[in-house]
């Protein structure tokens, strides 16, 4: 009782954030919100010209319309910034634990900052058009229509910024979940990943508008690049930036930390990779794969750098996706994008589920922070290929939708197709979620090393009764989070039967948690070392005496110690069919864009490319009647 009084007033909340807080990030948001209204309606009604001054300006740069470059550009911009405070922040909360609030962490400005950017420019898209921008456009008065993407975007904003509050009454309800695949996390990064599809609609709407035939000449600094060219480098970017928001969800595998079982990493990397790279093929063309897996290394690159060294927190690594990239290219000769693009999706798919999968494997033996051992390579290729396929089908769906090819989404076949792809990915995902705890127990012994800071650092050697109940482990490693440093992985070696020693020395006292973690199928067990009194669930501390023996035990009750065990199973029911139908709205919205654009706009597209067969067609030469001469 007296180490829980002693830790009361540092703990912080582990249930929702300060009422104060909370009161002040809505009034913010408010303000803002209103503020937009304001600048908005203004240059509806002719009051405020500056917006349509910085629209002119960004439309004679990238030579789109004004109502598509502004927007277009601000989107990404405010997506950089979201990507930038989301990886900082998942590295304060593995290094430090949690923090009083949403504003209480530098890093929740950047995302607040940068998803609330994604709604402005959903804004910007909607009231910046001074005529119907195309045949896809929604019509909101006589004289005001708004492009698709532009509605696209302001729904995806909001997706992720619903999030927020819905954490923090998730936090109050259930406690804090600690841990990426929060129900409520995962609207906030599905949200913003999803905002890249908007923006690609948004592109695709501007080769619809009025006077755009895509054979405009860029003007300005940027003169020396070709409307073809200025294409291509967006959508390429724009696909790398997909690629960037769906490799997210493989956070907790990117810094060492996973929560769930070790097939769920193929599974994700296919399907991101196959979804983005055959869209990115089908729509910007040959190279376009490998050049969205550029965009992605150098952003990424950059991200992991600021995360790591200049910050000095735990370090991201990422996937390779160079081989998923050449295989789709490989693809793309043998099965044509434009003539079959199903057939090519399901080709690239199978190709990234296993070629891709095989080397992801042998990069993960030399960059990841977790290696991936060879008796998974089975169950590897397998979720790689459900992810490949099903990824692959959803590419070649969006891929004709942005390319306006209404015979490729028009049809029910066609959607349901797309529909019947997501249930699978769900599905499996599902399926791996059921873990099990074997009925074991780990006898420690602890060594200590070294003291730092006065802290006292030990080696860990880990009897386990049963003997074998470790052997073919998925990984097995110690692990000490959040003691206000970088994480602390130390991988454990067998030097007996059922007998194993950490490779390096674990933080076992002070502010530091730490682990022994077993991993081996659905098994996902852990024997806790060291933990914390913690004043704010309550909870007592967990000593780390020389000797001890504790039983294998859920990880989840360690990794997760916030959670609430006393939450009725019906309201965690209710929360997770909320969370549900907010999912199942966005991407419906979604799919429905990119049928509309394509079935509006297919015809004008057609119009506009037989009349260019007319303008280069040659003169025809009139026949001479046999015998004329």
């Amino acid at each position: 009782m007296s180490t829980l009084l002693a830790a009361a007033e540092a703990a912080p909340p582990a249930g929702g954030a300060e009422l104060a807080q909370v009161i002040g990030a809505s009034l913010v948001g408010g303000v803002l919100t209103l503020a937009l209204l304001v600048l908005g309606l203004g240059h509806r009604q002719g009051r405020v010209k500056v917006l349509g001054q910085f629209a002119g300006w960004a439309a004679k740069i990238s030579g789109l319309p004004r109502w598509a470059a502004l927007p277009a550009g601000f989107a990404a911009g405010s997506l950089i910034v979201a990507a930038f405070g989301f990886y900082w922040d998942v590295s304060i909360h593995i290094d430090n634990g949690r923090d009083p609030g949403p504003l209480a962490n530098p890093s929740h400005y950047f995302i607040l900052a940068g998803l609330f950017g994604i709604a402005a420019a959903g804004w910007l898209a909607v009231v910046l058009p001074e005529e119907k921008p195309g045949p896809a456009a929604i019509r909101i008065t006589r004289d005001w229509h708004a492009p698709v993407g532009g509605v696209l975007l302001i729904a995806c904003a909001f997706f992720a910024l619903i999030g927020f509050p819905l954490d923090d009454v998730s936090h109050r309800l259930f406690g804090q979940d600690v841990t990426l695949w929060g129900p409520t996390h995962l609207m906030m990064l599905g949200g913003a990943a999803l905002t890249l599809v908007a923006i690609l609609v948004l592109l695709s709407e501007a080769r619809l508008s009025p006077g755009e035939s895509g054979s405009d000449v860029v003007a300005g600094p940027l003169a020396f690049m070709t409307a073809a060219r200025m294409r291509a480098l967006r959508q390429v970017s724009a696909f790398g930036g997909l690629l960037i928001g769906l490799s997210i969800f493989q956070g907790e595998f990117d810094y060492g930390v996973p929560q769930f079982r070790l097939l769920y990493e193929p599974l994700l990397i296919a399907a991101a990779a196959a979804l983005t790279m055959v869209a990115a093929r089908t729509v910007a063309g040959r190279g376009a794969a490998l050049g969205a897996v550029a965009f992605f290394f150098v952003v990424r690159g950059l991200l992991a750098i600021w995360v790591g060294p200049i910050t000095g927190h735990s370090a991201t690594h990422m996937p390779l996706y160079v081989a998923e990239a050449l295989v789709v290219e490989a693809a793309a000769f043998a099965v044509s994008p434009s003539r079959k693009p199903y057939a090519f999706g399901a080709l690239a798919g199978a190709l990234i589920g296993t070629v891709g999968m095989l080397a992801e494997a042998g990069w993960s033996q030399i960059a990841m922070p977790i290696a991936w051992p060879t008796h998974v390579l089975p169950g590897a290729i397998l979720v790689g290929l459900i992810g490949g396929l099903t990824g692959g089908t959803l590419g070649a769906f969006i891929g004709g939708g942005l390319r306006l090819r209404n015979d490729v989404v028009g049809a029910p076949r066609q959607w349901g197709a797309a529909v019947a792809s997501i249930l699978v990915l769900a599905a499996t995902i599902g399926a791996l979620a059921h873990t099990t705890v074997p009925d074991g127990r780990g006898a420690v012994t602890l060594e200590q090393a070294f003291v730092k800071d006065g802290v006292r650092y030990a080696n860990a050697t880990v009897r386990f009764t049963p003997a074998d109940v470790a052997d073919d482990a998925d990984w097995l490693d110690g692990m000490a989070w959040q003691g206000d440093d970088k994480l602390v992985q130390a991988p454990m070696k067998r030097i007996a039967d059922g007998v194993y020693r950490t490779t390096e020395a674990l933080p076992v006292s002070g502010g530091w948690k730490s682990s022994l973690r077993l991993h081996r199928g659905t098994v996902m067990a852990s024997i806790p070392v060291y933990l914390p009194a913690d004043a704010a669930i309550p909870t007592p501390e967990i000593s780390a005496t020389p000797q001890f023996t504790r039983p294998l035990q859920s990880e989840r009750s360690i990794l997760q110690r916030e959670r609430k065990t006393d939450t009725p199973g019906w309201l965690w029911g209710l929360s997770g069919l909320i969370v549900l139908a907010f999912v199942a709205a966005i991407l419906g919205l979604l799919g429905w864009g990119l049928v509309r654009i394509s079935r509006l706009g297919a015809p004008l597209v057609d119009s506009r490319r037989r009349e260019a067969d007319r303008d280069t067609a040659p003169p025809s030469v009139p026949s001479v009647p046999a015998g004329a001469v």
